[in-house]
């Protein structure tokens, strides 16, 4: 069992927000492009974020995912095969095929990764460990 650790309590908050921001749902009365950009792709944009994060807490038990492309190809490649399923009209995780689905997927991790590279690995000196 992991131990309860600094790092570990930022990647759950990350994870906590994400969840809540899908379950409050702050653009659902907003009149117009932002309310069908929310219903659209909110999602596609947040969730790769965290799922990014979420695979930094088995750093220490895989190696392999040390390596922030290992985790952001495992992410991204997920989600982009999920989505070329659904042009192929196999439902997996939604049954609408999207090309803008996949340019979000692909903002959602490099955001993760701009994040943990260029501000957690700099500033927080505890996300090495």
């Amino acid at each position: 069992m992991q131990k309860f650790t600094p790092k570990l309590a930022l990647i759950l908050a990350i994870s906590l927000l994400v969840a809540a921001l899908h379950i409050i749902g702050p653009l659902r009365q907003t009149p117009g492009p932002w309310h069908d950009w929310y219903y659209s792709y909110f999602s596609d944009l947040t969730l790769p974020f965290s799922f990014y994060f979420l695979l930094c807490i088995s750093e220490t038990n895989i190696p392999q995912l040390r390596a922030w492309w290992v985790k952001a190809g495992l992410v991204f490649g997920a989600a982009t095969t999920a989505e070329i399923l659904q042009f192929f009209g196999i439902d997996a995780l939604g049954v609408t095929f999207d090309t803008l689905d996949i340019v979000m997927y692909a903002s959602g991790t490099l955001s993760a990764i701009l994040l943990e590279q260029g501000v957690f690995k700099r500033w927080l000196p505890f996300w090495a460990k």
